[in-house]
């Protein structure tokens, strides 16, 4: 990812006054970009599929890494995230800290309390808001919003927004046609990218990840 972001650098006239907070920016904030590097070779070298670039905070990921796929432009605050079945975050989604993502329980129903696991699957620019969990089997759809401390147990429609335990899905609704990445908002991506304005691929996928897909 460093490659990416020094491809894209802003690059303002060495010597000058903003070539030095540039720099100073830089530095500042490399550790914690170096920590979401080495997350996310660890995660790619157990079998996931992560398309930079991507943020990844310090967060647990349990069992099999090669059932996680995160598109270019995403943000994963610090998550508690299950692997026992397929999870699958798009492009430009932002999932803030405390959320809780649950492909995996016992059924209650079966004498030997058996595991019964299904995907979850998170639509380019969903925002998971902080301390929401997603029960197994669920569907974000692409824009839509899951309010803080939500309990995700049924789809979300594209563009929706779900509040509550459980979750209900709100008569106002997001708009469509999102222009943007989460990236941007980040103190150590904007130290590397300032004002420039992101590569249209990650701003408008061509194909989006919606409920289905």
């Amino acid at each position: 990812m460093l490659r990416w972001l020094w491809q894209h650098r802003e690059r303002p006239a060495i010597g000058s006054a903003r070539w030095w907070r540039v720099w100073e920016k830089r530095i500042a904030t490399l550790s914690s970009l170096r920590s979401s590097i080495r997350q996310s070779i660890k995660l790619k070298r157990r079998g996931a599929q992560i398309k930079p670039p991507v943020f990844l905070s310090p967060s647990v990921w349990n069992g099999k890494a090669a059932n996680l796929e995160i598109g270019a432009g995403s943000f994963v605050g610090r998550a508690e995230v299950h692997l026992h079945d397929r999870v699958t975050i798009g492009r430009n989604v932002v999932i803030n800290d405390g959320v809780r993502l649950l492909t995996a329980s016992h059924m209650v129903d079966d004498t030997k309390f058996r595991l019964t696991s299904a995907p979850i699957i998170i639509g380019d620019y969903a925002w998971i808001a902080m301390g929401a969990m997603l029960l197994p089997g669920v569907s974000v759809g692409v824009g839509a919003v899951v309010g803080a401390g939500a309990l995700v147990n049924r789809n979300i429609p594209d563009f929706a927004i779900a509040v509550g335990n459980p979750a209900r899905i709100l008569t106002k609704s997001r708009m469509n046609g999102l222009e943007y990445s989460p990236l941007q908002f980040l103190p150590s991506f904007e130290a590397w990218l300032g004002k420039t304005r992101l590569p249209e691929h990650l701003l408008c996928p061509e194909t989006a990840t919606s409920i289905g897909t």
